[in-house]
């Protein structure tokens, strides 16, 4: 796995958007924030432009990204939101550059397409939050980012949940949005899970598609050789009038019971404002007590 130097202050950070249009007026309080972390913001060429729901074009949004991974000043890629979009460029970039050039690329919801694929070719990268989110962002999320983003070890420490499975574990971690990762079975990104750490998180869906989901990874043998399982935020969920009768928790612990690896629910990570970077790709150890459960990763 290609893990990124870390960043130094001074360092030049791009943002474009793979997905979802943006303005700058919504930017505004992210480069800020940036700026404040020493580092200088490079906004893509076609960053504000608008196509319908997107940020531009196909070939205006894969430009935009392709230029940043090309950019030898620029030492990390932060996607500006998530949305949807970000599937329809990734069989068109190049990301070979990346390995003589490596680099952070970050986001979480959509940008999980670029995670998986990254994992998939030997990339480690940043799930975490974005500038759209970095306004309601908690302190200690911001922070995740950026002590991730300079190299320092990053812990996350959470509350003990009664669907916890306790144990202790270290291997890498992959993972993202499980809508995403459900949409890629089958294709050129999808992940491998065998021996590691899997982290899902979810947000505005129905119930009955959190079930169909985790059938379709049981199925996929996606979580039969987990060496641990890690959920994050399962954020507004939805139901029918006719109710599904369980939670999104519920629904995902009666798919793991048949396995043993340790699993920690209620993780800060996802569609919350407590969202933590978690360095996807990096040998991490898990350690869930009756206390609560730890993520430590150190680059």
């Amino acid at each position: 796995m290609i893990i990124p130097e870390k960043l130094k202050i001074g360092d030049k950070i791009g943002i474009v958007s793979t997905a979802r249009k943006i303005s700058l007026v919504e930017l505004k309080e992210a480069i800020l924030i940036l700026e404040s972390w020493g580092l200088k913001v490079v906004l893509g060429k076609n960053l504000f432009k608008e196509n319908k729901q997107f940020s531009g074009t196909i070939e205006q949004r894969t430009a935009d990204l392709q230029n940043m991974i090309n950019d030898v000043e620029v030492k990390a890629i932060l996607c500006a939101r998530g949305g949807y979009g970000t599937v329809q460029i990734i069989d068109e970039i190049d990301f070979s550059n990346l390995k003589n050039n490596s680099k952070w690329i970050i986001g979480y919801s959509d940008v999980t397409v670029l995670h998986s694929h990254l994992h998939k070719l030997g990339f480690a990268s940043l799930h975490a939050t974005m500038p759209i989110n970095f306004k309601e962002n908690s302190r200690a999320s911001l922070k995740s980012l950026e002590d991730s983003l300079f190299g320092r070890k990053n812990i996350i420490e959470c509350k003990n949940h009664i669907l916890n499975r306790l144990g202790e574990v270290e291997a890498q971690i992959v993972g993202g949005n499980l809508s995403i990762l459900y949409s890629l079975l089958g294709s050129e990104s999808d992940i491998k899970t065998q021996g590691k750490i899997l982290f899902i998180e979810d947000v505005d869906e129905y119930l009955y598609h959190i079930d169909r989901m985790m059938i379709s990874f049981h199925r996929n043998q996606k979580l039969a050789k987990l060496k641990g399982l890690i959920i994050g935020g399962m954020s507004k969920m939805n139901d029918n009038e006719t109710s599904f009768g369980e939670s999104a928790e519920i629904i995902i612990s009666k798919y793991i019971k048949r396995y043993d690896y340790p699993i920690c629910f209620g993780f800060p990570a996802g569609h919350i404002n407590d969202n933590r970077c978690i360095q996807l790709g990096l040998r991490s150890s898990l350690r869930i007590t009756e206390k609560g459960a730890i993520l430590v990763q150190d680059q």
